[in-house]
């Protein structure tokens, strides 16, 4: 273990969470760590942060190397007081966001509050990862997870100084036994879309509310070069992110209808 590092750790889930529990133990074999997570779980957040309320943070945890923060805000509120507070000085070598219950492939890296920290963490120039498992069960197993997150990490580590800025990784992890997952696959993103059902029902004083419900629409189900595709068939999806969503080719077809 190389003491001298310095890893950044969050999620969405909360800090109670087993997947945040098992990411702690793992970051922990590369350096100190330092974990800000929200106190809550704040799913589904993305980027949003907190501007209209005064945010709480509060120490739970003080071990051999390891520093852990409850904090109120949302996701991408915990990697900006880690990053402009905490860090002032000095910026840790790694973020590392989650281990996510459930799968944020294609789409949902969209609406991630895990993938929005570990998004966030990277426009300091620090490689990040976020990394889940595509099992959203309280108790999953995330001995998968752990395994290839630390061959993931490690290859990061080791070629940080000659990859490019900003460095951002989607890693999912399939829901199988350790021994059955076959490999890593380097993929891109899946195109696909949910679709949401909202099931209305009325409260004892007669207020309609909304329970959201939905489910993921693969465009392209026969792709074998997607995260989606590689979850499906037992792999370690890891996918590159950029934050640049101009739309190039429509750029250029616009340059005819907008003038």
């Amino acid at each position: 273990m190389n003491k001298e590092r310095l890893i950044f750790l969050t999620n969405d889930d909360s800090y109670m969470s087993k997947g945040f529990r098992a990411a702690v133990a793992l970051a922990r074999e590369f350096g100190r760590v330092v974990a800000i997570a929200p106190d809550r779980v704040q799913s589904g957040m993305s980027q949003a942060i907190t501007i209209n309320s005064p945010l709480f943070m509060r120490e739970v945890e003080a071990s051999d190397g390891v520093t852990i923060y409850a904090f109120s805000g949302t996701p991408v509120d915990c990697a900006k007081i880690a990053f402009d507070h905490i860090f002032a000085d000095r910026k840790p070598d790694l973020v590392l966001s989650g281990i996510n219950h459930g799968s944020n492939a294609a789409i949902n890296v969209m609406y991630s509050g895990t993938m929005g920290a570990a998004i966030e963490g990277s426009f300091y120039g620090v490689p990040a990862i976020g990394m889940s498992l595509d099992d959203h069960d309280a108790d999953a197993d995330f001995e998968g997870a752990v395994k290839y997150g630390r061959e993931i990490i490690a290859s990061v580590l080791a070629a940080a100084d000659r990859l490019p800025r900003p460095l951002c990784l989607n890693v999912n992890v399939p829901r199988c036994a350790v021994g059955d997952i076959r490999g890593v696959r380097l993929s891109r993103q899946t195109r696909g879309f949910w679709r949401e059902d909202f099931f209305a029902r009325q409260d004892p004083h007669g207020r309609d509310y909304f329970w959201l419900t939905g489910a993921f629409q693969n465009a392209e189900p026969e792709a074998e070069d997607t995260d989606e595709w590689a979850l499906a068939h037992g792999y370690v999806a890891v996918v590159p992110v950029q934050t640049d969503m101009t739309d190039y080719c429509m750029l250029s077809r616009l340059e005819s209808v907008i003038k």
